[in-house]
C-alpha cells in the first residue's frame, strides 16, 4: 500500500526535512543543509505551495503522468492539493536545491492572493518545468534572498506585506521566464501544434464526435501529454488564438465543408460533428461566419 504523507502547514515540512520554523506561514530553504527523513513515505500531498529550484540531479520524483529526474537549474512549480510520488535515491547522500513553501493563509486578503490562479505554472506538469538560464536565476535568488531576510527578522507589521510583494515579484518574473522558454522552444512547439492538427483530423474522421461529442481542450493535451494549460498557453503562442478558439475555427471549417457537399440536413451535420443540439451548432456557426448554417448553404 501507498504511503502518503500530508503537508498540511510550513511546520508539516519544515519538520519533514528538520529545519526551524522562523515564520508559520512561509520558509526558504537550502536543501543542501537538510537532513533526510526516515519517515516511511512514497507520496507527498501537499496543503501548500511549493516552489523548488533544482540545482543537481538528486533523484527521481513521479507528478501527474510524468517522471521528473531534477535537471540542473529547473524550478517546479506545486500547489494545494497536488500529489507528489517520491522515488528515493539511496545512492544521493547530498541533495542541493531550493525551495519556497508559503500557505494559503499568507496571501489570503492580498492582491497575490485575487490573482493567484493566472500563475498557470502551479498547474503544469512535471515535464513542463521552467529551465531558467544564468541571468533568470540571478533574479531568482535575489527575490528569494529578500523573501528569505524578512523571514530571519523580528516579525512586525511589515513583514507580511514585504514577504508576500516579493514572492509576487518572484512570479511575475516566472511569467515572462515561461515566454522566454515557449519563444526558443519553437521548434518544438510547431511539431506539438502539427500533431494537435492531425488530432483533430483523425478524431473527426473517426466515429467519436457521435459517441463522444466535442472533443474538449483536455482531451488533446492528454493526447499529447501535456497539462491542459500549458497546451492552451503553447496554441495561444503559436496561433494566437485559445486552444477552444483554435478548436472550434476547425470545427467550423470542416461544417462548411459539409454544408456545401452533403445533402445532409443542418441537423444530421450537427450531430455527425459532434452537437448534441443542432441549436448550439446554430449558434456557433452563425457567431463565426455571420450566418446561418441554412443561409450559407443558400449564398454558396
Amino acid at each position: 500500500m501507498e504511503d502518503i504523507y500530508r503537508l498540511e502547514t510550513v511546520t508539516d515540512y519544515n519538520n519533514l526535512l528538520g529545519v526551524e520554523t522562523k515564520y508559520p506561514l512561509v520558509s526558504v530553504i537550502d536543501l543542501s543543509t537538510t537532513q533526510s527523513s526516515n519517515k516511511s513515505y512514497t507520496h507527498l500531498n501537499f496543503g501548500i505551495y511549493a516552489i523548488y529550484f533544482k540545482e543537481a540531479i538528486c533523484g527521481q520524483m513521479i507528478y501527474g503522468r510524468n517522471s521528473y529526474d531534477y535537471q540542473e537549474g529547473t524550478l517546479l512549480f506545486i500547489s494545494p492539493g497536488q500529489v507528489v510520488k517520491i522515488i528515493k535515491n539511496e545512492q544521493v547522500t547530498v541533495r542541493k536545491g531550493w525551495v519556497l513553501i508559503f500557505h494559503p493563509d499568507l496571501i489570503h486578503g492580498t492582491n497575490l492572493g485575487k490573482h493567484i490562479n493566472d500563475y498557470n505554472f502551479f498547474s503544469y506538469e512535471v515535464n513542463e518545468a521552467l529551465h531558467i538560464s544564468e541571468n533568470e536565476r540571478k533574479i531568482f535568488f535575489e527575490c528569494l534572498s529578500k523573501i528569505s531576510y524578512e523571514i530571519d527578522q523580528r516579525i512586525d507589521k511589515y513583514s507580511r506585506k514585504l514577504i508576500v510583494s516579493n514572492i509576487q515579484l518572484l512570479l511575475d518574473y516566472c511569467v515572462r521566464f515561461y515566454d522566454r522558454q515557449f519563444i526558443t522552444r519553437e521548434s518544438i512547439n510547431k511539431g506539438i501544434i502539427e500533431k494537435f492538427e492531425k488530432l483533430m483530423l483523425d478524431y473527426f474522421r473517426s466515429t467519436n464526435p457521435q459517441q463522444d461529442g466535442l472533443p474538449s481542450v483536455g482531451y488533446f493535451a492528454d493526447k499529447l501529454n501535456l497539462s491542459s494549460n500549458y497546451f492552451g498557453e503553447l496554441v495561444k503562442k503559436e496561433t494566437g488564438k485559445t486552444a477552444q478558439e483554435y478548436i472550434h475555427l476547425k470545427i467550423i471549417d470542416r461544417a462548411k465543408n459539409r454544408i456545401l457537399e452533403d445533402s445532409k440536413s443542418i441537423s444530421e451535420i450537427a450531430y455527425e460533428l459532434g452537437f448534441k443540439y443542432p441549436q448550439h451548432f446554430t449558434r456557433m456557426f452563425k457567431k463565426s461566419t455571420g450566418y446561418s448554417p441554412n443561409e450559407y448553404r443558400l449564398l454558396n
